[in-house]
């Protein structure tokens, strides 16, 4: 059964579309396997980690070869350069340390996708200075105490990580109303952003 990447989430179209048939990849917070099952069509050897158990045997039942587990700590199990790309979609902001899940995801992957919701959307800028309150919007859903989001990203704090890190931004795209956008004022305009990194 074909998953084109049309089907996808607009951040993982783009990263599906961008991964090489025949790559090796590491798909961290793999979720339901969405993306797996896009690159395995393509013939690539995927791997996934995800801690949430049922989402861990939707994708076993799938046939795809996924591990229940935390990134923030289990990334150190694999090897230096396994992988083809590592893969961390909307994952970032919910991790304890995202500059060390950075330098991991770098470390296991030659190359490295990573999106993540902009929190200097201008909507989210609105809704905390016009209503006082934690904002939730379409990249942010939830109120403030059901979030997963623990740190709160935007794209020019990403930028700034990834120089620190020594990463080099590869390419970058940036998305609003799951539409894609110019890089002009994306860090307030952009719903949520992907950028591909190496070192």
């Amino acid at each position: 059964m074909n998953h084109p990447a049309t089907e996808l989430r607009p951040d993982l179209a783009v990263i599906a579309d961008q991964i090489e048939p025949g790559s090796r990849v590491l798909d961290i917070g793999c979720g339901d396997g969405a993306l797996m099952l896009a690159l395995r069509d393509k013939a690539c050897d995927v791997r996934g980690i995800e801690i949430d158990g049922a989402c861990v045997e939707r994708c076993v039942s799938q046939g795809l070869s996924v591990v229940q587990g935390d990134a923030d700590r289990d990334l150190g199990d694999y090897p230096d350069k396994g992988f083809d790309y590592a893969v961390l979609s909307q994952t970032l902001q919910t991790a304890e340390r995202p500059d060390r899940m950075l330098d991991e995801l770098l470390r296991v992957g030659r190359r490295a996708f990573i999106s993540f919701p902009n929190f200097a959307h201008w909507r989210t800028r609105a809704a905390l200075m016009l209503g006082g309150r934690m904002p939730v919007t379409r990249s942010i859903p939830v109120s403030w105490y059901e979030t997963q989001n623990i740190h709160h990203v935007t794209i020019l704090d990403f930028r700034d990580l990834a120089a620190e890190k020594g990463a080099t931004i590869v390419r970058d795209w940036y998305f609003a109303k799951e539409r894609p956008i110019g890089r002009l004022a994306a860090n307030s305009r952009a719903e949520f952003a992907v950028f591909e990194l190496a070192r």
